[in-house]
Order: C-alpha cells, then sequence, then structure tokens
C-alpha cells in the first residue's frame, strides 16, 4: 500500500492500508479531501497486543481535520465487531496508540469517500416476518464495488432466527479484509458478531433472539457473484423468556441477561463485572457482555474431545466494602464440540453459583493458492492445472483466539464429489502418503502442504480433496497436534481431538482444457464446410451431458450423401 509507517495525510478517493506497528506507539493517520462527500471508514482486520486493554492500546477515530475533533468511535482488542464508521463531512482522522509490551501488531483497514443518499448507497433493507430471502446488490452478476450493505432481519417475538446462504462466492483472502460478509446476533452491529465469511461456503447462523443483522461490505479490486440467502424463525422453549442466555461462536461468547433477574437477586447492571473487570456490559432492555473468545479474563481448556472457554460474571454490590448479602456468580462455558451444528444450553445452580454451558464449532475454511507465498488465493473453479505441477493448499481457522493450532490429520483425494469407493491418500494419520506431499510448519491459525498434480486413471475429469482438520490448543504439548505423525494405525483419528473435515476442487488439467476448446473450434469449421454443399441431407443430433455438474450441450451432426458413410463420434468434454 505504500503508506509510511507511522501515520500519513492521505488525499486518495479510496485507499487500502496494511499497518504494522510496534510497542509504544502513536500515530495519526489524516483524511481529508475537497470532495462535498463523506468518508467511510472499513477496520476489517485488526491484531493488537494479547489482553491488552481500550486504556492502553486502541484506535480512536475523530470526525473532523484533527484529534480535537468529536470522538466518532474507538476500536481495541475487545470490540466484537467489523468497525465501520462514517464521517459528517470530508475529513476524518484516526489515531492508533499501543502498550509497551513487545508484540507486532497488525490493521488492515480501508476507506471511500461517498454520497450519502445517492443510488449506489440504495442495498439492504428491513426484512419482518417469519421467514423471507435476500441477496447481495446485482446477484447472480457480480457486485458493485465500495458497498455497505446492511440487512436489518426481525421474526415474531419468541422466536429466533435461522440464516442459511444457499449460495455464497466473494472474493477470498486470508483474513477477509477486502470483501465480507458479517452477522451479528442482534438488531445493530453493537450486537455482538456471530460471524465473518467470505470466500466460497455455504454458512449458517442461529440467532439467540428475533433480531439479527447481516452486512456486506466491498472494496475496489475483485467482484464475484454474491450470495442468495434465505431465513425461517424458530420458536424459543419455554414460555417466558429466559433469565440468562450464552450464545457461542467461533469468533465471540454472548452472555444476555434479564433485568429482571437481577431484579429478583437484588443487583444493578453497575454490580456485575467479568473476570476482566475493564470489559463493560451494553445495557438495553437486556444486560449484555459479549467479547471475543480469548479475552476479558477467559480461561481456555483442551479437554480432549473439545475446547473450552469460560469466564464468569461476579454480582455484587458497588461501592461497599461489605456486603450480607448471599453472593452470586454466573459461569458461562463455551465447549467447542466436535462436529457440532447446533447450539445446546443447559443452566444449573447450586449454592448461588449458576452454570451455562453452549456448545459451538469453529468455522474452517480451505483454499488453493499460487504460490509458497499463500498470499494469492485461487479465486476461480475449476481450477485448471498441468500434469505434475505443484498445488499448495491452506485450511485457515477463523477465530479470535490466537493461541489454536491447525493440524491437518488425513486428506483424500477422489474423481467423486461425494468420495466414494475410488479415493487415494494424500495424507492419513499425520503421515505423508504421497511422494511429492510436502507439510509446512504450523503457521498462526493455518495449515499448509503442497503436492504435485495428478489424474486419476479411466478417463475421471476431476479430483477433489477432503480433509480432516484437527484444532488443538498450542500450549499443550501432549494435544493430538504435537504428536505429529501416526505411523501405526492407533486410532486414526483420535476421538479425544476436535476435528472437522473440509472439502475443495475440483481440479482438472489444463490440457483436457485445450482439447475441448480444440474439438469445439474444428466443429465450427466443418459445419461452416459443409453448409455450402446443398446436395448432402443433414440431420441433427443433440444430446446432453453432464460431467462433473456441468451441463453441457453438444451437437453432432450426421452426414449423408447418396451413398451411406458410416461415422465415429467421439465424446466431446467441456471445462
Amino acid at each position: 500500500t505504500g503508506v509510511p509507517r507511522c501515520g500519513a495525510s492521505l488525499h486518495e478517493p479510496n485507499k487500502a492500508l496494511r499497518i504494522e506497528l510496534n510497542a509504544n506507539a502513536s500515530c495519526i493517520w489524516q483524511i481529508q479531501r475537497n470532495a462535498n462527500q463523506t468518508i467511510r471508514l472499513v477496520f476489517s482486520y485488526f491484531k493488537f497486543a494479547p489482553s491488552s486493554s481500550c486504556e492502553s492500546e486502541s484506535i480512536k477515530v475523530f470526525d473532523g481535520p484533527s484529534i480535537d475533533s468529536p470522538l466518532l468511535g474507538q476500536v481495541c482488542d475487545g470490540t466484537d465487531a467489523v468497525p465501520v464508521l462514517e464521517s459528517s463531512s470530508d475529513s476524518l482522522t484516526f489515531l492508533i496508540t499501543t502498550n509497551p509490551e513487545a508484540f507486532t501488531r497488525n490493521f488492515f483497514v480501508y476507506y471511500y469517500f461517498f454520497s450519502p443518499g445517492s443510488k449506489t448507497e440504495n442495498c439492504g433493507g428491513q426484512l419482518t416476518g417469519p421467514n423471507g430471502t435476500f441477496s447481495s446488490p446485482n446477484y447472480p452478476a457480480p457486485y458493485p464495488q465500495f458497498r455497505h450493505c446492511v440487512w436489518h432481519i426481525q421474526a415474531p417475538k419468541n422466536s429466533k432466527i435461522n440464516l442459511q446462504f444457499q449460495d455464497f462466492f466473494l472474493e477470498l483472502d486470508r483474513n477477509c479484509q477486502l470483501d465480507f460478509t458479517a452477522v451479528y446476533d442482534g438488531p445493530t452491529t453493537d450486537s455482538g458478531l456471530l460471524g465473518k465469511v467470505c470466500g466460497r461456503a455455504q454458512p449458517t447462523f442461529e440467532s439467540s433472539s428475533n433480531t439479527m443483522t447481516v452486512v456486506l461490505s466491498t472494496d475496489d479490486t475483485n467482484s464475484y457473484r454474491g450470495f442468495s440467502a434465505q431465513y425461517s424463525s424458530v420458536p424459543l422453549p419455554g414460555p417466558t423468556e429466559p433469565n440468562t442466555t450464552l450464545t457461542c461462536s467461533p469468533y465471540s461468547m454472548r452472555i444476555v441477561l434479564s433485568k429482571s433477574y437481577l431484579a429478583s437477586l437484588g443487583f444493578k447492571e453497575a454490580d456485575l463485572q467479568l473476570n476482566d473487570p475493564s470489559c463493560r456490559p451494553v445495557v438495553t432492555d437486556s444486560v449484555i457482555f459479549s467479547f471475543p473468545l480469548a479475552s476479558c479474563g477467559t480461561i481456555k481448556k483442551d479437554e480432549g474431545d473439545s475446547i473450552t472457554y469460560t469466564n464468569s460474571i461476579s454480582l455484587a454490590p458497588a461501592g461497599s466494602a461489605i456486603t450480607r448479602q448471599r453472593s452470586t456468580e454466573i459461569i458461562a462455558q463455551c465447549r467447542m464440540k466436535n462436529n457440532e451444528t447446533r447450539e445446546v444450553i443447559y443452566t444449573t445452580t447450586s449454592n448461588a453459583i449458576q452454570k451455562l454451558t453452549a456448545r459451538g464449532r469453529y468455522n474452517i475454511t480451505m483454499a488453493f493458492y499460487e504460490s509458497d507465498s499463500f498470499s494469492k488465493p485461487i479465486q476461480y473453479s475449476p481450477y485448471y492445472v498441468d500434469l505434475n505441477q505443484t498445488l499448495f493448499a491452506e485450511a485457515t481457522l477463523h477465530s479470535t483466539d490466537p493461541n489454536l493450532q491447525v493440524f491437518i490429520d488425513t486428506c483424500t483425494a477422489s474423481p467423486q464429489p461425494d468420495f466414494g469407493s475410488l479415493t487415494y491418500d494424500l495424507i492419513r494419520s499425520g503421515c505423508n502418503k504421497d511422494d511429492t506431499v510436502v507439510t509446512y510448519p504450523a503457521f498462526e491459525n493455518h495449515g499448509r502442504f503442497k503436492f504435485r498434480a495428478f489424474r486419476f486413471l479411466r478417463s475421471f475429469p476431476s479430483v477433489y480433496l477432503q480433509c480432516d482438520i484437527v484444532i488443538c490448543d498450542s500450549n499443550n504439548t501432549n494435544s493430538r497436534c504435537a504428536r505429529g505423525c501416526i505411523s501405526r494405525q492407533k486410532r486414526a483419528i483420535s476421538p479425544y481431538t476436535w476435528r472437522t473435515n473440509t472439502v475443495v476442487g475440483p481440479i482438472r488439467l489444463k490440457r483436457d482444457l485445450r482439447a475441448a476448446e480444440h474439438s469445439e473450434s474444428l466443429t465450427d469449421v466443418e459445419a461452416e464446410k459443409t453448409a455450402n454443399l446443398q446436395q448432402y441431407n443433414f440431420y441433427t443430433l443433440a444430446f446432453v451431458v453432464l460431467i462433473s455438474n456441468i451441463l453441457i450441450v453438444v451437437a453432432v451432426t450426421l452426414k449423408h450423401h447418396k451413398h451411406q458413410v458410416g461415422h465415429s463420434y467421439q465424446n466431446v468434454q467441456s471445462p
């Protein structure tokens, strides 16, 4: 991006900034342009020092040309959202400060000028009723650049919302920094992030109440067909509002307490605190704590068959050294369980301790990349390659917990997307089974390997990969990830490890693509020649061939002369 390391004065109509800062930084970026427009600023990725507080380390955004302008918003380690801020004029300033901890902070932010109320801003909207559908602008054509669309979904009272993306294709990058969809568990983007998604996927989300917010944000680089989504409502259990609820996602923990419940215990909102007292709740009709999984004093534990995140809310009257009330504690635990797809909540109460446990699952995506730098993902499908070409694959865990490790336990190839009887092992039980496979050391939240392209015999055109991905606590030296290759069949995948699987493909050979194009070219030339021969009779037979989910219509011309001439027909495969 060519931006100075610490601060800059920016005058371009739009720009993306990749910022890297160390300890004790205090840097100011000023955006200003005489355009009679306002500025939209998107912090699509931020990584502060672990467990830093908003007081010691943050991004502050000011609505004007200097840090003396009114404060527009603040971003810090506990921010449970993808912050999008808009100025009221054609100038905006943001300040990033870091604490003395030795740690490399990374930020990705982009901005652009826009005119509020213009046609280009006409997207998103209000969705009400028990079910409905919506899609990205221009779907299924590519979505436009520099769009910020917000859909507010409201289902009937005493229900929750199930959201399913039936088709989803956005630009893919490692941290969903460029184009992304963010889903929030409530009526606004302050309600707690359920997840942020990009690339190709079919994600599903579930709210804890009858409201949900969906955001689509795009930049000016690559555009794809976007998404088509539908939502439905499901009645909440029980005839009355629960006293407390807990929702877990790969990114955050969200605890909602009813005011009536707190009043019945004789407490107010000011009496509540998490393990880290600096993490404060948002008070609306309820009291809501929403924070990233690995923050606010959360304790993580690898329990073999799952990874748990535990925090507690202490209820003690504020400003008093003593109390004669019975102390109360609410323990909230997110259990990231093997292949869990639906949330289960249960509550136990004993000796004024209330425990809530919710199950969730991690979000894993897998993609091919152009090189071993793993910076440019392959955006098209099928992926056409040369025989023996080196292919680079990466599995990415999307989570706010920086201390998780991704391990590729098993990766199997098949010519069929349903992985029937014909399969070929690339990796099995952490061991490389193919001579060309090379696995890379664990890196942050990525698992990586490379191999050389091959084809299946018997004229199968496609190759699909299905990989079993294991997630471990990187600090656990006895985890499945730390054990690496298990050469003997001692439980190929331990039942005591969190795992999931993901499928990527198809891969096809370029020579098949060239052969198909050449066949089509010859067919066109032959058709042009025969059009001038009036003494021939022509019959056309059209047939439909379905190969790897692609519908191909091939026209075969049968020619008959006065004396019958035999013909041989060849199947034509089109990409």
